[in-house]
């Protein structure tokens, strides 16, 4: 089997539909598995049988089939199929065009650094604070179905005008907004910007007090410990709300996911 590719069809609302996708990989001879509601996408990557191994999803879905394949040393293969897609956009997709990406099952390998908060593999970043809030509040309202589901959480956070206190490694720091990512971002008002590389090997903490921070505390490194008087806190992994016990670690794998791209057109 030259590939296999997993399909999340809850991903996003845009063009292609995921039967589209499935009859394009089919013409290049991969195979496909449309995710019904509860499968478990890593325990379907790690248990195929191929080589290259594909996620076609958004952000939140890339990370577990990104793990089997890392885990393994086969090769992995992203499809921008969600919402934002900002992991495809820093390896240098079209963003606008998964049927295109298609093309990276007989493509060129890149080795890139994934990182890991305890066990778990995370290719972007994690939040905490009032951001990892942020998404747990619009995950909330969305599940019971309610109107205008992320401006409510957004609404919500702003009326949270507290900092929090952590310690990162020992030393505290109060912030409302922490975030660790893999490899270094250009940090902008309301958004994570883009990282111009994603192999340099280490983790960024960045810090800041308020809602709207002018400036953020950065301190780089292999890996952090993240606490605080709570025994458990609020996080979104790649934008996907979850709740971990403290203290927290992270780590980095430098180059540690062999990831294929499209060739270059001649």
């Amino acid at each position: 089997m030259p590939g296999f590719l997993l399909i999340n069809p809850r991903s996003g609302e845009e063009q292609p539909s995921a039967e589209e996708l499935v009859r394009a990989a089919d013409e290049l001879g991969v195979a496909t598995h449309v995710l019904a509601a509860g499968e478990d996408a890593g325990r379907l990557a790690s248990e195929a049988d191929a080589e290259i191994l594909g996620m076609a999803g958004g952000d939140g879905s890339l990370a577990a089939v990104a793990d089997a394949a890392a885990r393994s040393g086969r090769a992995f293969v992203c499809i921008p199929f969600g919402t934002r897609n900002h992991f495809a956009r820093d390896l240098g997709l079209d963003r606008a065009d998964p049927i295109g990406a298609l093309r990276a099952f007989d493509g060129e390998e890149r080795r890139i650094d994934v990182g890991r908060v305890g066990e778990r593999l995370f290719l972007n970043n994690v939040s905490l604070g009032v951001y990892a809030g942020l998404v747990h509040r619009r995950e909330h309202h969305r599940r019971r179905r309610q109107a205008l589901a992320g401006m409510r959480a957004v609404w919500l956070s702003l009326a949270d005008r507290h900092p929090t206190g952590f310690l990162v490694d020992g030393q505290p720091v109060t912030a409302r907004i922490v975030l660790v990512a893999n490899n270094s971002y250009s940090l902008e008002l309301f958004s994570v910007g883009e990282r111009d590389t994603l192999d340099a090997g280490m983790l960024h903490l960045y810090t800041a007090e308020g809602w709207f921070p002018g400036s953020w505390d950065d301190r780089s490194g292999t890996g952090f410990t993240v606490d605080s008087r709570d025994h458990r806190l609020r996080a979104a992994i790649d934008g996907e709300p979850v709740e971990l016990e403290t203290p927290v670690e992270f780590s980095i794998e430098p180059r540690a996911l062999r990831v294929l791209l499209p060739r270059a057109p001649d």
